[in-house]
């Protein structure tokens, strides 16, 4: 115990290190491509500024308006002038509260110099770095767990550093939130810890809608448990004691996961369904874009949006449908294969994932892994790493999501919805490589991240990120890679690079 503990530690300082760096270079690089090519006009959302710049404001658009682009103009909006508009309500309102609180109690010492939108996005800088950092954690902690795996564990967090959903990380999205109190959620989940992992995965809903399919674990895991305490005691007191604290506490459970959206619906409704505002409380520049844009704003002397009348006034999906035409296969048209293409890698590795769990566990997944919960005993010790029991849930997870996002989503969005909501991609892509890449099995130096810390090369740990790490050791190798790999960290690596290229300017991108 005493020497895994240590191995861990050694593993956590690597991907701290690794995340961190890579959050810094992601950072340059945005500006550095921002200043370099011309941003395209593109028919985005682009209020109108509430404030004259500040004598740092320019310094600022200079160093981090890459961050603004796109979606992340609906998250810096809300945070500055909260839900005017009703598309603004798809985006939930976790993210934009943490943004305006840091901005607000932290940077304040700025105010004299930066406008509140320039504060907003040093915080984006500043928030989606550290929340990315602390996710790589999260992750090799949940990885652990699961995986039973070492190995596969700290090669698959430091995959997750590189992750293709890279600027979506970064800039101002919910995504790097989302990911970290989602694995830090399942992590406290497989401890046992299910309230705290209730807490964070319902604060995960008010970050992302797709949090309500996390629910599913808070369902799935404490029956496992529950059925495994079953077959260790055997008893009929134990079997009923089991089943109804099961039905007594999962609803309960699901419930905290689901009240975020009900309460965040509630407002929508009664901010439009009631509303208290007129257009003469309005700001003349937002309600002249409302105008321009055909955007709804809360108006008391107009009549109710026609959503308010239905028997469940639900304005997510009312937005999805009407605002971003989502809806079953609507998306499947001939103009969209650029975006199928685009979404393909991500897919595929997910799909692959699941094809080799059910390959390797045929009759555990025909089970749904709680008929054979008392066979692991009796058949010796269970295997680990992808194909571990433990991983079936995050599979059927993944394979849900993956459903979901092909028929339903806008494909071009697969990627970073897989890549910050399941560690999937992550595992399947660490697996791979670990069995392909013949360096991983040959350098054990290499496989396992050994490295030295001593004060006095403690100058050295940013280079020890890249002389102590399996991923940036084979990247050095690059030519003596096997083909696997090229596939694998060639494509983390270009949609990692592409990213903060094309999104940062105004051009279309996952």
């Amino acid at each position: 115990m005493l020497i895994s503990g240590i191995h861990a530690k050694k593993d956590v300082q690597i991907i701290v290190r690794f995340a961190a760096f890579t959050r810094v270079l992601a950072l340059i690089l945005q500006a550095v491509l921002n200043a370099l090519i011309p941003d395209h006009e593109a028919d985005a959302f682009s209020p109108p500024r509430a404030e004259e710049p500040l004598i740092l404001d320019h310094t600022v658009e200079m160093l981090f308006s890459g961050l603004g682009r796109w979606d992340a103009e609906h998250f810096l909006f809300i945070a500055e002038h909260g839900y005017l508009y009703e598309h603004n309500f798809a985006f939930f309102p976790l993210f934009p509260l943490v943004l305006r609180s840091a901005a607000t109690f932290l940077l304040w010492p700025l105010s004299p110099f930066l406008t509140v939108r320039g504060r907003l996005l040093v915080m984006v800088a500043i928030a989606n770095s550290t929340l990315f950092v602390m996710s790589a954690v999260a992750l090799y902690g949940l990885s652990r767990l699961v995986l039973q795996d070492r190995k596969l564990a700290l090669i698959s967090s430091l995959i997750y550093c590189l992750t293709p959903a890279n600027v979506f990380m970064l800039a101002g999205y919910s995504e790097s939130l989302f990911a970290l109190l989602t694995f830090s959620g399942l992590c406290l989940l497989e401890r046992g810890f299910t309230t705290g992992a209730c807490f964070l995965l319902g604060l995960g809903t008010a970050a992302r809608a797709n949090g309500l399919v996390n629910a599913g674990f808070l369902l799935y895991l404490p029956l496992q448990r529950s059925l495994t305490q079953v077959f260790n005691k055997g008893s009929a007191w134990h079997y009923s004691w089991a089943a109804l604290r099961f039905l007594l506490t999962s609803p309960l459970y699901v419930a905290v996961i689901v009240l975020p959206f009900c309460l965040f619906q509630f407002y929508g409704y009664y901010t439009f369904c009631l509303p208290s505002l007129t257009e003469e409380q309005i700001s003349p520049a937002f309600l002249n874009l409302a105008r321009e844009k055909g955007y709804r704003v809360p108006d008391a002397a107009a009549p109710a949006p026609s959503w308010c009348m239905k028997p469940v006034p639900v304005l997510y999906s009312y937005i999805q449908d009407v605002y971003w035409d989502v809806g079953f296969l609507r998306y499947f048209q001939l103009k969209q294969i650029p975006n199928f293409l685009l979404a393909l890698p991500a897919a595929t590795l997910s799909a692959l994932a699941l094809y080799m769990y059910i390959v390797a566990n045929p009759c555990f997944c025909l089970h749904l892994g709680l008929g054979e919960i008392g066979k692991t005993k009796k058949e010796g010790k269970p295997p680990t790493g992808l194909y571990c029991p433990k991983v079936f849930v995050y599979i059927v997870h993944c394979s849900v999501l993956l459903t979901f996002g092909v028929f339903f989503m806008h494909v071009q969005v697969l990627t970073r919805f897989l890549a910050s909501s399941t560690p999937v991609i992550y595992w399947i892509s660490g697996h791979l490589l670990l069995s392909c890449e013949p360096l991983l099995k040959e350098d054990k130096k290499l496989a396992y991240g050994h490295g030295q810390n001593t004060l006095e090369q403690n100058i050295y740990n940013f280079s020890l990120t890249c002389i102590n790490n399996p991923i940036t050791q084979l990247l050095m190798r690059w030519r003596t890679c096997s083909f696997p790999t090229h596939c694998i960290l060639g494509y983390f690596i270009s949609y990692w690079l592409l990213g903060l290229a094309l999104h940062c300017n105004f051009l279309p991108w996952t």
